[in-house]
């Protein structure tokens, strides 16, 4: 008995130590596959070249669905389909313009466009006089100047946070919800600063949302020097009038479509761990970090695995949901599908926070789980990231309907140039390095090839 037990305890040791280098090995041979491979960057390149402004409902966003179901046949992957989910149809119409209208100043063009889901002015425009605010608390205070005139919401993201998304986040509601507080008090137009790190002239724009049967109004987002030029002269001339014009147009839903692609598991096929990046991009730009890149950074580590020669015991899908800008139908629609077919979701990952250097991998989940995925941290130090708490995404979050106990898996990029694209024209094939997005994939690759092999 002593022999046996001397035995086990030398053995378990020794073990431990062999996987930790077959997983040391793997892993490098991931990151190798993915710095030397030019394949996704030029998928990436192609999409962005072909079907920039691919919002949901419009033939560039087709083209996208087209174009990742046959990039993700010719991989010869165990499974290839669309998934069908009904989304909205706005569309922006004509370029918007705006002029600064003042006595003193004389007349100025300002870069501005469309929020999303905002309805337009028609083609004569709209002319008023502003009131700036900051915030809601100081709209509600100067709600009875509101009437008749264009409510501007000036409030910046604050440079001073090191987190650019907790940045981001402490100003979008301005963005999301301004202008229909607006309108509810009488506002003929709204026009919101844009939610961008950098002064410059790109307007970045985003989704607004308006009570169906409430009072709705045209919405622009103005560029950060647009918005300061428009603050400076309104506090020497409070009489300067802005027109704006814009033909944005909401029609009736149409059909889209998620893209999936999937390597069954050897072991256990019924399990599902999820990759996915959202397909669809605001209509201004290229949609290059937001999220083309995500897309192909999911589609990659499908192929990641098959160059490198692993065979997951989980089927492992690639998903690149339609609609996460406007409505986030497509994440819903997985999830509706997953409870109807009966399906099991074990994990689930989404890259969406752009193709920048990959500073972290993220595990959400319990705290005793989370403590044994720290052991894998050793394996992460050679390409100089850590493992930290977080996950998620907005459109795997469905997915808890499904599991409850759905671990989310993540990498997390640095994001201190992100808000200089997030939604602006300047979000293009031109702003990723390759050398980034590979990083990135191949982190994402390594991370669920740990949690294919040994769970939490």
């Amino acid at each position: 008995m002593k022999k046996n037990l001397f035995f086990i305890l030398f053995l378990v040791p020794l073990v431990f130590q062999v996987h930790a280098q077959q997983d040391k090995a793997r892993i490098k041979a991931v990151f190798d596959e993915a710095l030397t491979s030019y394949e996704s960057y030029s998928n990436l390149k192609w999409l962005c070249e072909n079907t920039a402004g691919r919002i949901c409902g419009t033939p560039e966003a087709a083209a996208a669905v087209e174009y990742t179901y046959q990039l993700m046949l010719e991989m010869d992957l165990d499974t290839v389909w669309k998934q069908e989910c009904m989304v909205r149809n706005w569309k922006r119409g004509r370029p918007e313009l705006s002029k600064i209208v003042s006595g003193v100043y004389g007349t100025t063009e300002v870069p501005v466009c469309a929020l999303g889901l905002s309805i337009g002015t028609g083609e004569s425009g709209i002319s008023a006089r502003l009131i700036e605010v900051m915030d809601f608390k100081e709209l509600e205070k100067m709600k009875d100047d509101i009437p008749g005139r264009i409510v501007f919401f000036n409030r910046p993201m604050d440079q001073k946070r090191i987190a650019t998304f907790s940045a981001y986040g402490g100003a979008a509601n301005q963005r999301t919800s301004g202008p229909a507080l607006a309108a509810k008090y009488g506002a003929v137009a709204c026009v919101v600063r844009s939610l961008s790190s950098e002064s410059d002239d790109y307007p970045h724009t985003g989704v607004t949302r308006f009570d169906p049967d409430g009072r709705q109004i045209p919405a622009f987002a103005i560029s950060t020097n647009g918005a300061d030029l428009l603050s400076a002269q309104l506090k020497s001339d409070p009489d300067i009038r802005l027109w704006l014009m814009s033909t944005c147009q909401t029609y009736p839903d149409v059909p889209s479509y998620n893209v999936i692609g999937e390597i069954l598991g050897t072991e256990f096929p019924d399990e599902i761990i999820t990759i996915g990046g959202h397909l669809d991009a605001w209509d201004i730009g290229e949609g290059a970090h937001d999220d083309g890149g995500g897309c192909m950074q999911a589609i990659e580590v499908l192929r990641l695995f098959d160059a490198t020669g692993i065979r997951p015991k989980h089927t492992i899908r690639a998903v690149m949901f339609m609609d996460e800008e406007v409505a986030q139908r497509g994440g819903k629609a997985y999830a509706d599908a997953a409870i109807e077919k009966g399906e099991k979701h074990i994990a689930a990952m989404e890259s969406d926070r752009g193709v920048l250097t990959p500073r972290s991998v993220t595990i959400g989940t319990d705290p005793v789980r989370f403590e044994k995925a720290l052991q894998w941290e050793n394996l992460f130090k050679p390409y100089d990231l850590k493992i930290v708490k977080g996950g998620g995404g907005v459109d795997i979050s469905p997915l808890r309907k499904v599991n409850p106990d759905l671990v989310y898996l993540g990498m997390l990029p640095d994001a201190q140039r992100y808000f200089r694209f997030h939604h602006s024209a300047f979000d293009t094939f031109e702003q990723v390095d390759r050398r980034e997005m590979q990083m990135g994939a191949a982190a994402m690759a390594a991370l669920v090839y740990l949690y294919d092999k040994y769970g939490l």
